[in-house]
């Protein structure tokens, strides 16, 4: 099976880093790092104008029609900028959600009791029960608490730990906290409702068969472009830091970390693009894990070859940092990717939750990743 990118997918990629590079440069990051990660609603229509979110919708709906390869490079390439926002779900419901496509609308996911990012400004909310929106997502953000992220580029909420009854806005009371969370803002009782019954998300996964493993590969995507560039920026300043008259990058500790971040990336890459065209789950959450290991390791040995510098806010390598450990903590996580794997040892039948009828995913640009 060839890997090779076609021609078509590399000015797919080249024609995405050129847009980010213009739209999401390093001092629009930094903008956004001082808006406390806040989106910015004309970025987001942008992403949607370029076809980021319709990628994979037909063209007769108004898509691309291409494929979960090539949606796979441009969320490579999103990670490599540390493009913020919730990329992932957006993408999916292109074409479940109004103005999802288009970049008219911020989609954010409910997953079971997870955090939820950028819930403040999200248009819906995917859920285990379906998308959320309307009356029922203002009830569901206004009982939902807001808890410091370590990532300044993604707010975080934790959803309620009770179901919310009530109108937008006339949440009554608080309700005792489950165990281990703390007490959110929501309806204690019947007797406190104050405006008509909303149903609130169920706690189920955002994301079911197909989906599940769509959106755990298109995470482990963003976690590659990540590793791929904190590998370049290590390499960058091994290049140009000077120590004792010779750039550190002659030192051979030095080269070592840099030979290991290279080492850690491409086979990830590798098991990334074979996933998005076999489709496989098995190979997804093999992907997953070596994208998760690259992405965090490879920031932590970056930030290492930065010195006392990475730690700082003049250095980028902590955002990558920070944003690799998150991703790696939501989604599919290491513990359920190898909970994956084990049960696919031996040719052994699907776990429960697992999508058989996941088969292969095909390019629609031919050939390729």
């Amino acid at each position: 099976m060839d890997f090779q990118l076609s021609d078509d997918q590399r000015a797919l990629r080249s024609g995405m880093r050129d847009l980010l590079g213009a739209v999401f440069d390093r001092d629009r990051m930094r903008a956004a790092v001082e808006r406390g990660g806040a989106l910015d609603r004309a970025l987001w229509r942008e992403l949607g104008a370029a076809g980021f979110f319709a990628l994979r919708l037909p063209e007769e709906d108004g898509g691309v029609g291409l494929g979960l390869p090539e949606a796979v490079l441009l969320f490579e390439e999103a990670g490599r900028a540390l493009l913020p926002g919730p990329l992932v779900a957006t993408h999916l419901a292109a074409g479940r959600v109004k103005g999802a496509a288009e970049g008219a609308a911020v989609v954010t996911a409910a997953d079971g009791d997870r955090p939820v990012a950028h819930l403040a400004e999200a248009d819906a909310v995917l859920a285990g029960g379906g998308p959320l929106d309307g009356e029922a997502l203002r009830a569901f953000v206004a009982a939902a608490r807001p808890v410091r992220s370590m990532d300044p580029l993604t707010p975080l909420h934790l959803p309620p730990p009770e179901p919310v009854v009530g109108g937008p806005g006339r949440v009554a009371g608080r309700a005792a906290s489950a165990p281990g969370r703390a007490a959110g803002p929501v309806v204690s009782g019947p007797e406190r409702v104050t405006g008509p019954a909303v149903s609130a998300p169920e706690r189920a996964p955002a994301y079911a068969g197909r989906l599940r493993y769509e959106a755990a590969l298109l995470s482990a995507a963003e976690q590659l472009g990540s590793a791929a560039r904190t590998t370049e920026m290590a390499v960058q300043h091994a290049r140009e830091r000077q120590q004792f008259g010779a750039p550190i990058g002659s030192f051979q500790a030095v080269k070592h970390l840099c030979a290991d971040m290279l080492a850690r990336t491409e086979p990830a890459r590798a098991a990334v693009y074979a996933a998005a065209v076999t489709g496989d789950p098995l190979e997804i959450a093999a992907a997953e894990l070596l994208a998760d290991e690259a992405a965090v390791r490879n920031a932590r040995d970056c930030l290492q070859i930065h010195g006392g510098m990475g730690f700082t806010w003049e250095a980028d390598v902590h955002l990558h940092l920070k944003r690799a450990w998150l991703r790696a903590a939501t989604g599919l996580t290491a513990a359920e990717a190898e909970e994956e794997l084990a049960a696919g040892l031996g040719s052994a039948p699907p776990r429960s939750g697992s999508s058989a009828a996941y088969g292969p995913g095909r390019s629609q640009a031919g050939g390729g990743a």
